[in-house]
């Protein structure tokens, strides 16, 4: 059985991406040496009424493993028979409650960050989904709805509800994506905690990871926009953590990379038989690199693995 305690401190683990953090790209930053990988949210009303592409996200490989599923939900027995029919089905090493997503169509539902405006409701999902599996139960927070502080008394509210472990993002729901993330605040939300607390937000590069860490007091982070496009960011952050130098991969080790996630992409979406759905993948690969601009336009094109290769080595020969 999958205990947080397990993993090596700090923790650094991939943050779940909606539409990013599919089983292809999980499986990816687990061969390149993430150490633990949140999966992409799946609706638990989707699964309950009988959704097969909300059921088919939950699918994943051996090597994927430790895995959290996310799953968002406002209702705590739907979010029960969610927890009961992955298990059931795939047994992640542990689940993860979205409170935190700022979304409108999230949380016009009530759910995402919605949850923190009802601390009675919140603490009945968690239950309820600590009561239908023996794994561990997360939980991704937001500093608030719409003041930073919100987050202060909410994190004692999920840690009696019995989550065991908290990520906290660094900024309100109302302020979305904009502005800085606050890793002091969320220092002083972990200092009222007693269960493991991770910082995301604004965490792009090896020395941000250290500072988030300095400055939170955390006891890991969670790595979001920061992994797309560079898989290398976990094994170059526990490099830095650890004081050691580390290396920016070259054009070559790059592009066998791209290639890698894109047989990974095609096999996992083998109904779809082209890259359409990878592209989002190449414009984070090849942002800011050199040489790449002039192939850009073909890039976000492409459509089978045989164009890939062709447009991949002209550029690295470029």
């Amino acid at each position: 059985m999958f205990r947080w305690s397990d993993l090596e401190n700090p923790i650094v683990a991939l943050s779940p991406m909606a539409d990013m953090t599919d089983s292809a790209f999980c499986r990816l930053t687990k061969h390149i040496g993430a150490p633990v990988v949140f999966r992409e949210m799946i609706s638990a009303e989707g699964l309950i009424h009988g959704s097969e592409k909300s059921f088919r996200m939950g699918a994943f490989h051996a090597e994927e493993r430790p895995l959290i599923q996310q799953l968002f939900g406002a209702d705590p027995k739907s979010m029960a028979d969610a927890v009961k029919m992955i298990d059931d089905a795939y047994h992640p090493d542990g689940f993860d409650v979205n409170m935190g997503c700022p979304v409108y169509k999230i949380t016009s539902n009530f759910n995402g960050a919605a949850l923190m405006k009802d601390a009675a409701l919140a603490t009945k999902i968690i239950r309820a989904m600590k009561s239908a599996t023996p794994s561990p139960v997360s939980v991704k927070l937001r500093l608030g709805w719409s003041r930073p502080d919100e987050v202060l008394e909410f994190i004692k509210v999920v840690e009696s509800a019995g989550a065991d472990l908290v990520t906290i993002h660094g900024r309100t729901k109302e302020q979305g994506y904009s502005g800085v993330a606050d890793w002091e605040m969320i220092g002083r939300a972990k200092a009222r905690a007693s269960i493991p607390v991770l910082a995301n937000g604004d965490i792009h590069t090896p020395e941000a990871a250290v500072k988030a860490l300095a400055v939170s007091g955390c006891d890991g982070v969670l790595i979001a926009r920061g992994a797309l496009g560079n898989p290398w960011i976990f094994t170059q952050m526990h490099a830095a953590l650890r004081g050691a130098p580390w290396t920016v991969p070259t054009l070559a080790e790059r592009i066998a990379v791209v290639r890698e996630h894109a047989r990974l992409h095609v096999t996992q979406y083998e109904e779809h038989h082209d890259l359409t759905t990878f592209r989002k993948h190449l414009t984070w690969y090849f942002k800011g690199i050199p040489g790449a601009k002039a192939h850009r336009d073909r890039l976000v094109k492409v459509t089978t693995l045989e164009e890939l290769d062709v447009i991949l080595d002209e550029l690295r020969s470029s």
